[in-house]
């Protein structure tokens, strides 16, 4: 892994944290797509890769199947973890700060970002 590479991990696993501690929803959302776009990987492999970042509460057969598949980067799955943590700790603080009705609008104009991107991409 050069050094680009490696910090692009790092924001992707800082950002997924805050994200998922910010509103709550799994860092999936953002890790697949960024690992997809800033990294090149393949859907499949963004999606393992997402999985194992999520190793402890999502399925560890998941994981087993993309590895089998040989869909999985472990290297990419640890740096992201390990950011991931402090992006949730710090994400959440920001939640609690915000008011409640504005963390809805958050939460909101994210997921339709989201949704546009999946509908919209080739």
């Amino acid at each position: 892994m050069n050094l680009s590479t490696i910090l692009i991990l790092i924001f992707i696993g800082l950002a997924a944290g805050i994200l998922s501690g910010l509103v709550g929803v799994g860092g999936g959302i953002l890790m697949v797509p960024a690992m997809v776009f800033f990294l090149g990987l393949s859907q499949h492999a963004a999606q393992g890769t997402s999985l194992a970042v999520m190793l402890p509460p999502v399925g560890i057969m998941a994981c087993i199947n993309y590895y089998k598949a040989g869909a999985l980067d472990w290297k990419f799955a640890l740096v992201i973890a390990i950011t991931f943590v402090v992006g949730g700790y710090f994400g959440s603080k920001m939640a609690i700060a915000i008011d409640q009705r504005m963390l809805k609008k958050i939460f909101g104009v994210i997921m339709l970002l989201a949704a546009l991107k999946l509908i919209f991409s080739k």
